[in-house]
């Protein structure tokens, strides 16, 4: 049985009367939210902290957008978004300290328990180094166009400035860092970041490129680092110094 700990944050009570009580049955062990407030009181005031949250976008009190930044400020702890908007969830993935992934209701519950095992065990690497293939000696620190790599300590500068990315977003640039010319598609892609099978959503990989290029290129529209290979995937072109 599984000893990992969930908060499930929905104010539809006939939806966490569903989600709930399979994920107990399936080991886990779940405490139940029903508004953003009573939300932010569980996550803080937990006295064992927990293993994933599952938060939908629309509570009562305080959306779950400030849910999500506020345990963002906090914690690195795998959240999952469940939200019937699209444009929600496309919010969510990319904000400064986003979501880790998302389940477009209506959901089949098998499919949010697989996301749910793959999530937890994808933050079981997040502290370990990307590993790819005959992938060449990292350095600890890479300097290139203008921009400033350092793989030790997950920070990056252009021209002096710091650039705040978070570590799915710093996790595709040192792939692409350290394979300059080299084309990805957004399955391996998806696999050397989060460290897990590709399920085929597209948004995941479209929103996190595209706010890294928004952050790292001085005109997003027109990029200099980060180049889109149509319907191939994307590649790091840029002369290193």
């Amino acid at each position: 049985m599984s000893s990992h700990r969930l908060l499930l944050v929905e104010d539809d009570r006939s939806i966490s009367e569903m989600v709930g009580p399979y994920l107990e049955k399936e080991g886990y062990d779940v405490s139940y939210a029903y508004d953003g407030y009573e939300a932010e009181e569980q996550f803080k005031q937990a006295k064992q902290a927990y293993d994933l949250v599952i938060l939908d976008l629309m509570l009562p009190r305080k959306n779950g957008m400030e849910v999500l930044q506020t345990i963002r400020s906090v914690s690195l702890v795998p959240v999952l978004i469940l939200s019937a908007k699209d444009g929600e969830v496309d919010k969510a993935l990319g904000l400064g300290f986003g979501a880790d992934d998302y389940l477009s209701k209506p959901f089949s519950l098998i499919e949010l328990t697989a996301r749910i095992k793959a999530a937890i065990r994808r933050a079981n690497y997040a502290a370990q180094p990307i590993e790819t293939p005959n992938a060449p000696v990292q350095h600890e620190r890479l300097e290139f166009g203008g921009l400033v790599m350092n793989m030790d300590t997950y920070e990056v500068e252009r021209e002096g400035a710091a650039i705040r990315l978070t570590s799915k977003e710093f996790g595709i640039l040192k792939l692409l860092v350290t394979h300059p010319g080299k084309v990805f598609t957004k399955a391996q892609i998806y696999a050397a970041v989060w460290n897990d099978q590709y399920y085929g959503d597209e948004n995941i990989i479209n929103v996190h490129m595209r706010r890294l290029r928004e952050k790292i290129e001085r005109d997003p529209s027109a990029p200099q680092y980060i180049k889109t290979l149509w319907g191939i995937g994307y590649k790091l072109e840029v002369e290193q110094t």
